[in-house]
């Protein structure tokens, strides 16, 4: 019953366990306290973000994930920044990886296969209509949810069109090299939706062999055989799907299917059903710059809240006499220490004993749920030390204990006394406890 629970709140959310962390970024599990409801917060340091010149970076991210609105997507519900940090607050997606489900149960039938990569094919074509482009799809970057549906994550590595050059084309190379398009490699510009569409393509041959079509120790041997399309599809695949992935992993960018061709594709539109949702017209970026800015107008609070320590029934009964909780709420005789319960949240019973005690000539020290009342003035046995604790017993019921610690017992008794006249306006029952005798 030591101590209090830390409680760290950012603007309306309540922060959680970690449940990620990179070089730049933690996220953290959170809870929006008005709602009740999960999410992620992706937390950014300023300060690397700055000193590693990826200002322009993290907006992309942020402007990006604002501007998509797909049920296969993560969705990016605000953005906020504080003089220190950035807070990107993301949908809670709970399945894990679609990486992880490739370890743990090795290569899909073609029915699941299908059924992923349909939606994720559905998701980057939305994408590419709005003129983003991921850059770095790979079964890592692909999360599923509770009901097992694909969400595609982390869009730091895309570009939006504003970052295609005169030649129409993107110039940054970047990616995981397994799943990079060769016209990436070769650095001398690519067409973001087919580099994207080549990644897919390595998406789905993983989905089905459960190995990767590239891959080599020495990556100068990987890249030659991704420039040619070297890759060896397995037996079992059917016809259809090899003649698929063939058709995707054409190191010919201009020969290379389509979106389009490929929604025709008889092995892609087996069963397939598009999801249908709603989208809003308006997507507002203001606070995409605002989280940059200085100024104090624009920064969101950040709170460490200490909570009172939660009381269970073991705990309750330990202090009553025998199991008869009754004893706990009930008027008795003050000795050494006294107990009293409260509707009033715990800061405000905080706040009303220290009103109480420091013109009844008590110093107050506070820390936490726990306060120490130190009488100025002598008395029979020494100067009088009060201990007082807040502890939760139910969401809206707090119980607090005021004890002696030090000086005369009957000196307490008068304190007492004077301390419930002053805290008339808080709603209470009155309890004691201790067998003590008063000396």
């Amino acid at each position: 019953m030591s101590g209090a629970k830390v409680k760290r709140k950012v603007g309306i959310y309540e922060l959680g366990r970690t449940i990620g962390e990179g070089t730049f970024a933690k996220v953290k599990f959170a809870k929006n306290s008005e709602t009740g409801e999960p999410v992620a917060i992706k937390i950014l340091d300023k300060e690397k973000v700055l000193k590693h010149k990826m200002s322009e970076q993290i907006r992309r991210e942020i402007a990006t994930m604002k501007l998509i609105q797909h049920p296969n997507v993560v969705r990016l519900f605000e953005v906020m920044g504080s003089k220190t940090k950035i807070f990107i607050v993301l949908e809670f997606i709970t399945g894990g990886e679609l990486f992880d489900k490739i370890v743990n149960h090795g290569r899909m039938i073609e029915d699941e296969a299908r059924r992923y990569f349909q939606q994720l094919i559905n998701a980057v074509d939305y994408c590419h209509s709005r003129g983003v482009y991921h850059r770095d799809l790979k079964p890592e970057n692909l999360l599923l949810d509770v009901h097992g549906n694909l969400k595609i994550s982390d869009f730091g590595l895309s570009a939006i069109s504003q970052h295609v050059q005169d030649d129409g084309l993107l110039h940054t190379t970047c990616g995981t090299p397994n799943y990079v398009a060769p016209e990436v490699l070769n650095d001398k510009g690519y067409d973001g939706a087919k580099a994207d569409l080549w990644s897919c393509g390595v998406i789905l041959f993983v989905l089905l062999s459960g190995y990767l079509p590239f891959e080599d120790s020495n990556l100068m041997n990987l890249y030659k055989k991704i420039s040619v399309s070297e890759f060896t599809c397995p037996p079992w695949l059917s016809f259809d799907a090899r003649k698929l992935i063939t058709r995707i992993l054409d190191p010919d960018p201009e020969t290379r299917i389509t979106i389009p061709e490929l929604l025709e594709d008889p092995w892609f539109k087996k069963g397939f059903k598009p999801p249908v949702f709603e989208e809003k017209d308006y997507t507002n970026l203001d606070d995409v710059d605002a989280v940059f800015k200085d100024s104090e107008e624009y920064h969101v609070t950040e709170k460490r809240e200490e909570q009172p320590v939660a009381m269970n029934a073991f705990e309750l009964i330990s202090m009553s006499k025998g199991l008869d909780l009754g004893n706990l709420f009930e008027q008795q005789e003050i000795k050494r220490e006294t107990r009293f319960t409260s509707t009033c949240p715990a800061n405000e019973i905080i706040s009303k004993i220290e009103e109480a005690a420091r013109p009844l000539g008590f110093d107050v020290h506070k820390k936490n749920y726990k306060m120490r009342l130190e009488n100025i003035k002598a008395g029979r046995k020494g100067n009088l030390n009060v201990a007082t604790q807040v502890f939760q017993v139910a969401p809206s019921l707090h119980m607090v204990e005021v004890r002696k610690s030090k000086g005369d017992t009957l000196e307490f008794h008068k304190f007492f006394k004077k301390l419930s006249t002053s805290l008339k306006d808080v709603v209470w029952r009155s309890a004691t406890e201790g067998d003590q005798s008063v000396n």
